[in-house]
Order: C-alpha cells, then structure tokens, then sequence
C-alpha cells in the first residue's frame, strides 16, 4: 500500500500518513503535551528531541509497505494544524485484527478529535485491510483516553490484569474493541479504493 496516496476525513479532521513536512509540526505538538502524553506512552519521555520524530518518519514507509503499522496525522481541515496522531500498530493480518493507538496536544483535548480520529482509522483498518477487529488496551487510570474510547461506540470487553507496563510500571488496562458491525458493515461493507 503506498502511504501517500491515503487520506481520511470526516469534513472536520483530516488523517494522512506523516512525511518529512510535518517533522517539526508533530515535534512541537508532542514536546508541548510532554507532561499529559508521558504518563501513558512509552515513548513520549522527557527526553524526546527532534531526531525521534525523523526516525519515527523515516520508518514509515517501511511499516505501511510490510502492513505492521498504519500511523496518520491528524490536521485540522480548514487550516492545515496538527491536532494529535493516531494510528493501527500490532497489525495481524492472519487473524485480522489489530490495535488502534491516538494522542492529542494539550491545547486541543476535549473537543471529541480522537474519538473521531479513532472511527477514521478503524474505518480504514475494514476497509482497506479487510480487518475484523479494532482494539484498543488503555490503562485503567488513562481517563481521557477511556472517554474517547466510549465516545467512538466501541464496545468494553472487560479489565485486563497487568496488561501494560509503561515506563516499567505493571498497569491492568480495559479492552474496548470496534468490528465493521459497530459501522453497520459487514465483512465486506467498503470496496477496497
């Protein structure tokens, strides 16, 4: 799948693959949520520079050609501002499933954007990778994240014990999971573009 032919939108938000463009763009966005990103990321540390952004771009490519990892930008559509990212990771397309990940800048939580983002992605993930199922395993204490989670629809499976570590700290953490059913699809419910 050739990454820079994807784009997403619900008329509000607009989700592509990140590029080379957009290296200071989501570095700024990640080192100004550095304290509301750290505690569930592992790597979002203080630490986080530039040069982990171009090595995160670099091996994109690489990852949407071998169908591990879907990741997008989010932007805002009338104005072009990163807004968070988002993405499927842990793609297995043997029992196609994978897990649906997403964060927002500081300055923009709370106004429904990785709810909407998380759809976008899913969407995707049925469409174009002929997935069944969405996961998404956020830590029990991840408020917001949990929020969001509820706010796309999916369904919550249950708490899972110690499922996390995160800066090597054993969490449990709560299944939610999306299927095309939760978009009144089936199996095949999009054409492949």
């Amino acid at each position: 799948m050739i990454m820079r032919d994807i784009e997403l939108t619900d008329g509000d938000i607009v989700l592509r693959p990140p590029n080379h463009g957009d290296e200071e763009a989501v570095f700024k966005a990640v080192r100004s949520s550095i304290t509301d990103l750290s505690p569930w990321l592992v790597w979002c540390s203080p630490e986080y520079c530039l040069a982990d952004t171009r090595s995160w771009i670099n091996q994109l490519p690489g990852l949407w050609q071998q169908g591990t990892d879907h990741s997008f930008a989010v932007f805002q559509q009338h104005d072009g501002r990163l807004l968070e990212g988002c993405g499927l990771s842990q793609v297995d397309l043997n029992f196609r499933m994978t897990n649906l990940g997403y964060w927002v800048r500081s300055d923009q939580r709370g106004r429904g954007i990785a709810a909407r983002a998380a759809c976008l992605a899913a969407q995707f993930g049925f469409a174009r990778l002929e997935l069944v199922r969405v996961e998404m395993i956020i830590s029990v204490r991840n408020i917001p994240s949990l929020r969001a989670a509820e706010k796309t629809g999916a369904h919550r499976e249950g708490v899972l014990r110690n499922r996390l570590v995160i800066h090597d700290k054993v969490q449990d953490a709560v299944m939610h999971s999306l299927t095309p059913a939760d978009f009144n699809l089936g199996l095949r419910g999009f054409s492949k573009v």
